[in-house]
């Protein structure tokens, strides 16, 4: 990809990014992921929307020109479940290294999630996040906890943070275990019509466990974490949702069972959607043989067959978005026993690759598919504005090079941390850069 650099400056101490008045797209395949079409266009943004989509003479364009060379803008994508672990544990991660993560990923906007140290629970919180993007290309949009520290008792003061730019609430890490407390915070959020993000898990059924609770983990020797535990939840939260009208959000779904139930919700009219990681849909629990650490997760891998579920789900609507749940740690905290390990693991920058080849090239899902619930799908979920492909609209958009073959190299990652199960792999599919407003970052630039 040649460009053509004119009247652009590097803001160093936000990640690599340029800001520039004039940009043309030449030679663009431009994808309506709805209407699932593609044109080949020349894309001209001036001062941060899209000016034209036609044909440009590139020799007499003043600005920065980026050859595409037939290859994709999309919508910009955006990942609704990421962990940045600032404040708190920037050993980890920080703010800006994810968004750093987040660029290379294809990602222009972003949702951190709560489990922080101290707790996304305060207005202060929120305002210390959304600083750190002002004048950056990645946006933000912070989910905050249902309840004052993440405890299950207190309801937050829903009004002033999302005053502050919450677009949703979240005691990820745990469910609210208190049916009341959660009834009181799905009807708080009906008001802002803003939705219950649900990490769906029995902490009394799964205590002590480490991967999923079947015949692998019987091999293994590794105590388990039953289906059961993310079911129950998800049928509470369903029936919950339906009893006060209010949206309800199932993150990382990872069970055949849990499927189902969001599946008939559905087709009952009820408020809830859902959301699957890229590990969900790629591995299984007899990835887990060699005890790789990195390999460990909440929810945990499931097996095959519930593997086979979820892409269902993918196909058929019942899983609405494809998200990361992107948690960084590091060497030392994953370098120990599987039971004694933290869950999680990275996946801003593998996200693409992974949807591309491992739902649209084994014929699961078609490209446009794939596609929407990675950019359209999750501003629908979150009630935000989607980001539009025409004249006159906000530039927001990823450059997609869907035919380019990479292995993933974790000590190439811009994230802080390493702790991915993907490194080594062959993927089809990749960034090559975003733009956002005035902004743009294209790959391979230091």
């Amino acid at each position: 990809m040649t460009t053509k650099f004119q009247k652009s400056y590097t803001d160093s101490t936000h990640g690599h990014f340029q800001k520039v008045k004039q940009v043309l797209l030449k030679n663009s395949t431009l994808v309506d992921v709805v209407k699932k079409s593609t044109i080949h266009v020349d894309v001209v943004v001036q001062r941060g929307k899209i000016e034209h989509i036609g044909k440009v003479d590139s020799d007499t364009f003043s600005g920065m020109v980026v050859d595409m060379q037939e290859r994709m803008l999309i919508p910009g994508m955006l990942d609704m479940h990421v962990h940045f672990r600032e404040p708190g544990r920037e050993d980890k991660e920080t703010l800006m290294t994810g968004a750093a993560a987040a660029m290379a990923g294809g990602f222009t906007g972003v949702c951190t999630m709560p489990n922080t140290q101290p707790a996304t629970d305060h207005r202060e919180i929120v305002d210390f996040i959304t600083d750190h993007f002002k004048n950056h290309l990645v946006n933000v949009y912070p989910i905050a906890a249902i309840t004052m520290g993440r405890k299950g008792e207190q309801l937050v003061e829903m009004a002033e943070l999302i005053e502050a730019g919450v677009v949703g609430f979240s005691d990820d890490g745990a469910s609210v275990a208190n049916a009341q407390v959660l009834r009181r915070a799905l009807e708080y959020a009906r008001m802002f019509d803003v939705p219950i993000i649900e990490h769906c898990e029995d902490a009394s059924l799964a205590t002590g466990g480490a991967m999923n609770e079947g015949a692998m983990s019987t091999r293994l020797g590794l105590p388990g974490l039953p289906a059961v535990a993310e079911e129950i939840v998800v049928a509470r939260n369903i029936m919950l949702a339906e009893y006060t009208d209010s949206r309800m959000h199932i993150a990382h779904i990872s069970t055949a069972g849990a499927v189902e139930l969001v599946r008939r919700a559905k087709e009952n009219g009820v408020k809830v959607t859902a959301e699957v990681t890229p590990h969900h849909f790629t591995l299984s629990d007899n990835a887990l043989e060699n005890y790789d650490t990195n390999l460990k997760m909440s929810p945990p891998l499931r097996t095959a067959q519930d593997v086979k579920a979820i892409i269902a789900g993918l196909k058929d609507g019942t899983i609405d978005a494809i998200v990361t749940d992107h948690a960084p740690h590091t060497e030392e905290e994953k370098r120990v026993e599987f039971d004694t390990a933290p869950f999680g693991i990275i996946g801003l920058e593998t996200a693409l690759g992974l949807a591309i080849s491992e739902l649209e090239l084994k014929e699961h899902l078609s490209m446009f598919e794939v596609f929407e619930k990675l950019t359209v799908a999750p501003y629908r979920v979150l009630g935000l504005d989607v980001p539009m492909l025409q004249v006159g609209a906000i530039a927001n958009m990823t450059m997609v090079d869907h035919d380019a073959k990479w292995v993933v190299d974790r000590d190439q990652f811009k994230s802080r941390s390493r702790n991915t199960p993907f490194h080594g792999w062959k993927l089809t599919g990749r960034p090559i850069g975003v733009i956002h407003g005035e902004y743009i970052s294209l790959s391979g630039e230091k």
